[in-house]
């Protein structure tokens, strides 16, 4: 006698509830006994029928899906066409001898004949004997309790019988999610960390992490997902591209953060997030700056402004804009961009990029900082650019508001870019004096736009008004050193793939 599997014994305990013999042949019945005498549980019903699907090149659902729908069938509920030829091929049988098998129960047995009526009798009222209903029984109940068909029953019931069972089957495989909202959420909250932790973090040590957890996000996105999910996911992947293409760009290598940035553009295009495009383009625009492209830097900081006219990420837009202007001498194009930068950050604007707060939220220093940079670059606003800046280093003193960080890498250039209005002022000894933080960076924070920049400040201590200068000289040699020491000196090699 065939043992049964401990997932049987719940089952046999019901048959035997429900009057033993009768429900054995119910449909769920007769699969459920063709199953036990093979001696299968219910997960090894499910290995049988994928490997003769597999033979006919029919994919089934995943295990668990398919362990449910069996259990489900066992029970009563219909089966298609398509997995009862399955069913066949597994027990070893014939297409037509489906539910065949067994004593046929009381109720299917044909009556005898029934004796001649004479006229003028009146007829008897048969008794129901033991065992017989005394109204029909149940037909087999399918998909949304419609009865199966019989054999003579209309081929039309029949196909949209099978719809009804393949859409409930195909539903099923869809509802299945291979990721949770607990790791999501965890995804998200590793993005929101290395956004911060970037504002003074180890650049080095922020690229091999963010490479682990796009690594992650690549992994989920491989698995069965619902849509929202990889809305989700592309969304903090497109994040966290443009944050690695931040961490590009600091460490000096422009054309990988380009490429990252085109990567992160495909996420964002995909999902059609309008905040995240404002975002990659405003990050693109940054990296042609730094690579001495501002006319086309320019055009990207104008073309993210379809995307995106309002708050923090629009402000730092029109600065952008500006910044590039200015350095091709159209003082009327900057200035007005610096007056429509506070204008958009003043009109109330919330999305899911920016709330993510770090490196995606221009804070009101730095926001200062950028209008004096721009202003920097034009000879007749110097006084302008002096205040801007000056007010920035005292933003970034008093420290931040609610709800902003403060990024090293501004911080930094905040300074260098006083030092050099004071040195075009003739202000040796004031620009000696605020580029005293700047030189002592430990050297994981000495980026490629600080050393570019203090490479201006040296060309402003070699003009004819310092030449001969002992303190001039000594800053120019104190600024050597510190470009030759590096965060790339670290690096021997950078890390394939970013």
């Amino acid at each position: 006698m065939t043992s049964l599997a401990p997932d049987d014994v719940q089952a046999q305990a019901a048959d035997v509830a429900l009057a033993g013999a009768e429900v054995a042949f119910t449909p769920g019945g007769w699969l459920r006994r063709q199953r036990r005498a093979c001696g299968w549980a219910v997960p090894e019903m499910a290995r049988q029928l994928r490997e003769v699907a597999k033979v006919v090149g029919d994919p089934l659902p995943e295990h668990d899906a398919l362990v449910s729908m069996i259990r489900r069938w066992e029970r009563g509920a219909g089966v298609s066409e398509r997995y009862r030829l399955h069913y066949c091929r597994a027990f070893g049988l014939p297409a037509e001898k489906y539910g065949i098998g067994g004593p046929t129960p009381d109720y299917e047995r044909a009556d005898p004949p029934a004796e001649p009526v004479r006229s003028g009798e009146l007829l008897p009222v048969p008794a129901v004997p033991p065992g017989r209903f005394a109204i029909a029984p149940p037909a087999a109940v399918a998909y949304g309790g419609i009865q199966e068909p019989g054999q003579c029953g209309s081929w039309i019931t029949r196909e949209v019988l099978m719809a009804a069972h393949d859409s409930s089957e195909h539903a099923e495989r869809v509802e299945h999610r291979e990721i949770g909202d607990v790791t999501l959420e965890q995804l998200r909250t590793d993005v929101i960390r290395l956004s911060r932790e970037f504002m003074s973090g180890e650049l080095l040590s922020l690229l091999l992490e963010m490479r682990r957890l796009r690594e992650r996000m690549h992994a989920a996105l491989d698995r069965r997902l619902w849509p929202r999910d990889e809305a989700e996911l592309y969304l903090l992947l497109g994040c966290l591209t443009d944050l690695t293409s931040a961490v590009a760009l600091d460490l000096g290598y422009r054309q990988a953060a380009e490429d990252l940035i085109r990567a992160g553009w495909a996420y964002a295009t995909v999902i059609d997030h309008k905040p995240l495009m404002a975002r990659l383009r405003l990050q693109l625009a940054s990296i042609c700056f730094w690579d001495n492209q501002p006319l086309r830097a320019m055009d990207l900081a104008a073309d993210g402004l379809h995307y995106l006219n309002d708050g923090p990420t629009a402000a730092e837009l029109h600065l952008h804009y500006a910044r590039s202007a200015s350095c091709l001498g159209d003082r009327e194009s900057a200035q007005r961009a610096i007056a429509e930068a506070a204008d958009a950050r003043e009109r109330d604007h919330d999305d899911e990029v920016t709330k993510m707060g770090g490196e995606f939220a221009l804070s009101l220093a730095s926001q200062s900082y950028f209008a004096g940079f721009a202003l920097a670059e034009l000879d007749d606003a110097l006084d302008e650019a002096a205040r801007e800046l000056d007010e920035a280093a005292r933003l970034y003193a008093l420290g931040p508001e609610s709800g902003e960080q403060h990024g090293f890498g501004v911080r930094a250039m905040t300074d260098v870019g006083r030092a050099t209005v004071r040195l075009r002022a003739g202000g040796l000894d004031g620009a000696a004096a605020v580029l005293k933080p700047v030189l002592s960076l430990p050297r994981g924070q000495r980026i490629a736009a600080v050393t570019t920049q203090l490479g201006r400040v040296r060309s402003e201590l070699a003009a004819p008004i310092y030449r001969g200068s002992a303190q001039a000289r000594e800053l120019d040699e104190r600024i050597e050193e510190f470009c030759r020491q590096t965060v790339v000196t670290d690096l021997h090699a950078l890390p394939a793939g970013l």
